[in-house]
């Protein structure tokens, strides 16, 4: 008996000193990790580090690879450092700034040595519709210098053929497809799920469009939210044909003729999706992608140190001016307020309204800066923080500022509030804007807890007093929350009129909710002019009397921390989840895709009132 315990004690040391030694060896590699990505972001940011290629004569390489935003979580220096040292596992979530991209491209624009551009499409993610014709724009200007465009591509999606048909010629492998298929939206519906749980969901709107709180109540879209959406989500794809079947000199019906006659076309030639798009003139040439490098190396010539032809990287283009938001010496202040409104500081990928509140204060101070833009790509959020913001840009009004509102691939609810001070407002005619309107959410779980036989008493001074998760909401409380919900809505319709020199009335006939794009807004009163940045940037000159615009970007620049936590979450977002997931049978896979698709209402609910103007069905168009 002896024996066994000592050979069951001997196991359970050799046992326990095997998981320290595991231990201590990931602790140590993370720790080792830590220290390379601070030494590299210590370099980078210092400009010690710095590794930019210097530009020979020869293509500048658009190899995008992630997706465009307004204003990325990370910066493009931490961006880069992560392809660096972690990578390229981290590259389908990186986030590449929109208005560096352009500047990059306008700048190769007149550098004698750019001679062309390579569009290298194959990990781009894509953008909203306005961003991806802001790029668009850049490269049609180059391409109208003299200057060549080659777009590569195994196959192109959508988003990836909108920048490759402003190409001068597109290759495509023998093998590949143009994936043009139209937009389509898809949300989650949980009314059901909700019941099965014994949820109570207590839902207080206004607005006869405001469907943001559907998901909610029902487990389908009602008519006349399908209605709506149908509207725009059509404009958007004719907006979508049209400019592309013009870069491409034919017609949009020819560019997508339907699905009936794209599957004529596809059996007449076998099942070929390639020679159906070289057929259809929606590519130049099929060719591998090493025959199109040897047609890129006789009009880039032969590079012998990385074996290909002549380029660089726009990551590494030299003259790839990231701005810098200490450099405080410009006239015309642009605030960026891109993502969800969330009361408080500022967190990736959200809009904080303290934290933009006082970015408009410190330009509105600023002597040096004669003129505002506010770059709103916003779906909304939070009433009060949206007020927040909406009150320092009326007191930037207020105090001889020109304010001018750019609107990017959403301003709406909230994102429309925080415009409403503006004295111009210049919206992409893609913008989805408007849905003016607000609602609360308060869930209970009384029935859920009853259920398994826990319950939840106490004594109160007042039902006002009595809200808990943990039991019924009060009728006094339902009645006082609609009664705010009403009121903000009348807040919010009143703002709008007032800006917009409209009566009540008129706005709430286009109000209720309604999303609108940027060319129903502009005839419908909403904005004033339909254009892009440059249009906005444009107007603030003219506003401030400014004969030569110079911008200085308010942004808040992450400490060497927060830089570093960012990019380690970002590494482990990138690799933990996929490891996960493969243990996940199939269909269990693609509902939490589609979830982690949805725009996150639940997760974006921090008003002290509960009171949110958001527009959840403003989401991702696919």
């Amino acid at each position: 008996m002896r024996t066994l315990w000592r050979i069951i004690a001997g196991l359970f040391r050799w046992s326990w000193r095997v998981l320290n030694f595991i231990r201590e060896c990931i602790l140590n590699l993370f720790v080792i990790l830590l220290i390379l990505v601070g030494v590299g972001i210590w370099l980078q940011v210092s400009g010690s580090g710095s590794s930019s290629t210097p530009v020979q004569q020869g293509a500048l390489k658009v190899d995008l690879t992630g997706v465009l935003v307004d204003k990325p979580s990370v910066s493009n220096k931490l961006s880069k450092l992560g392809r660096q040292l972690l990578g390229a596992s981290i590259d389908r979530l990186q986030e590449n700034s929109l208005f560096d991209v352009v500047d990059a491209i306008r700048q190769a624009k007149s550098d004698k040595n750019i001679t062309g551009i390579v569009l290298d499409l194959r990990d781009f993610a894509g953008g909203d519709q306005p961003s991806l014709q802001y790029v668009g724009k850049a490269l049609r200007e180059f391409r109208d210098s003299g200057k060549p465009i080659f777009a590569l591509g195994d196959s192109y999606s959508q988003a990836q053929y909108y920048l490759a048909s402003y190409a001068s010629k597109i290759y495509l492998s023998p093998q590949g497809t143009v994936d043009l298929h139209g937009f389509a939206t898809n949300g989650l519906y949980y009314k059901t799920l909700l019941d099965k749980l014994k949820v109570n969901s207590h839902v207080f709107r206004v607005g006869t469009y405001k469907s943001a709180v559907e998901p909610f109540l029902r487990d389908d879209m009602s008519q006349a939210a399908r209605e709506a959406d149908s509207r725009w989500v059509g404009q958007l794809w004719q907006n979508y044909l049209n400019t592309v079947a013009g870069n491409r000199q034919i017609t949009p019906e020819q560019l997508f003729p339907g699905a009936a006659v794209i599957i004529a076309g596809l059996q007449a030639v076998n099942g070929d999706t390639a020679k159906y798009a070289l057929n259809n003139k929606l590519v130049d040439v099929l060719d591998s992608r090493a025959a199109a490098d040897q047609e890129l190396v006789k009009t880039f010539g032969w590079d012998k140190a990385s074996n290909d032809y002549h380029s660089v990287s726009i990551y590494n283009y030299s003259d790839y001016s990231v701005k810098q938001p200490t450099q405080r010496d410009g006239n015309i202040a642009v605030v960026l307020a891109s993502g969800a409104i969330m009361d408080g500081e500022e967190t990736p990928g959200n809009v904080g309204g303290d934290t933009t509140a006082e970015q408009i204060r410190d330009a509105s101070l600023d002597p040096k800066i004669k003129a505002l833009i506010l770059r709103v790509n916003s779906p909304g959020g939070s009433v009060t923080a949206s007020e927040a913001i909406r009150e320092e840009l009326a007191a930037a009004h207020a105090a001889g500022k020109p304010v001018v509102v750019s609107m990017g691939g959403m301003a709406a609810s909230g994102g429309y509030w925080i415009s409403t001070p503006a004295d111009y407002i210049v919206a992409n005619p893609s913008t989805l804007t408007g849905s003016i309107g607000i609602f609360g959410v308060i869930n209970t779980l009384e029935n859920s807890l009853d259920s398994i036989g826990v319950h939840t008493d106490g004594v109160v001074t007042s039902p006002l007093a009595d809200v808990s998760s943990t039991k019924a909401l009060p009728n006094e409380v339902q009645q006082l929350m609609q009664l705010t919900i009403e009121n903000g809505y009348r807040n919010f319709v009143g703002l709008v009129a007032a800006s917009r020199h409209k009566t009540p009335a008129q706005i709430d006939t286009i109000a209720q909710g309604h999303v609108w794009t940027g060319s129903d807004a502009k005839a419908n009163g909403l904005v004033d002019a339909l254009g892009d940045f440059d249009d906005a940037v444009k107007k603030a000159g003219e506003l401030a009397k400014v004969a030569n615009p110079q911008l200085t970007w308010y942004q808040d620049q992450p400490s060497m921390f927060d830089m570093l936590l960012s990019q380690v979450n970002a590494s482990a977002q990138a690799v933990l989840p996929n490891l996960l997931k493969v243990w996940l049978p199939t269909p269990v896979r693609d509902v939490m895709g589609a979830m982690a698709a949805q725009p996150g209402l639940l997760n974006n609910l921090n008003d002290p009132q509960n009171r949110y103007a958001f527009c959840l069905n403003c989401g991702e168009v696919r």
